[in-house]
């Protein structure tokens, strides 16, 4: 019997992924959701397949409708609004003064307006069940730092962290507790396709990317893993508040306190 419930975002591939395969074994039941429904669907069906609980569902996260229609979907399903992890995210990278205002709305839409839209309906409905929950934001290395090429993903991520401490302050009395997970780069789909635009970008080679910028900065020259964020994500499931409204820096010494 299904007694816990996680939505997880951006959940086709990549972190979102990992992370939605992790909670299912922990007993989750957990709701797949993003805008890819044939990978989205067959996650779905692996999960189920491992005698595992799982739905689909579509949710372009800069939809107001969708993101509500989700949640309805998955407290329907499983009566609960427990754990959610707000992950989508795109990456468009061009050098500052030539980035396209249109590259910079969509960015915005998925990373602030998506965060936003779907924390809110987490709290709405954690505060009504009187349960409480957890609120999980998926941030960046560069929640704290800068990078080239990638101003409005900065902004974004940045702002996620405010966040995710605003709602720590409200969230409180009703024992919902937030939290940031911020990798350094990771070896995602999204990852994987910056590193041939960077170095057309900045005239240098992909492994120089790798190298000089990615990974540059860490102390033993290692990339994040899914499997990091998805332990991590497990860890916070079970914080009862004593690192609400923190940002956890996954960076291999990249952004240290």
């Amino acid at each position: 019997m299904i007694k816990r419930s996680a939505l997880i975002t951006g959940a086709a591939s990549g972190i979102g992924k990992a992370c939605a395969q992790r909670m299912a074994k922990e007993g989750y039941g957990v709701a797949v959701a993003d805008v890819n429904m044939a990978a989205t669907e067959a996650l779905v069906q692996e999960l189920t397949e491992e005698g595992l609980s799982a739905i689909a569902v579509r949710m372009d996260v800069s939809s107001e409708e969708e993101v509500e229609a989700g949640f309805d979907k998955m407290v329907e399903t499983y009566g609960s609004c427990d754990l959610v992890m707000s992950n989508a995210g795109v990456q468009i990278v061009h050098p500052f003064d030539e980035y396209p205002f249109e590259d910079w709305k969509k960015m915005m839409a998925i990373h602030a307006d998506g965060a936003f839209l779907v924390a809110r309906a987490a709290f709405r409905r954690m505060k009504a069940s009187g349960k409480g929950g957890r609120i999980v934001f998926t941030g960046s290395v560069q929640s704290f730092v800068g990078s080239k090429l990638k101003e409005p993903y900065n902004f974004a991520k940045h702002g996620v962290a405010g966040l995710a401490k605003a709602v720590a302050r409200e969230g409180a009395d009703y024992g919902i507790y937030t939290y940031t997970i911020c990798p350094s780069f990771i070896k995602t789909p999204l990852v994987e396709k910056q590193i041939p635009e960077q170095a057309r970008d900045l005239g240098i080679t992909e492994e120089e990317v790798v190298k000089n910028i990615m990974l540059r900065d860490t102390v033993d020259g290692q990339f994040t893993t899914v499997e990091d964020v998805a332990n991590t994500l497990v860890f916070l499931s079970k914080d009862q508040g004593a690192l609400t409204g923190q940002s956890l820096r996954l960076t291999h010494g990249w952004a240290m306190m």
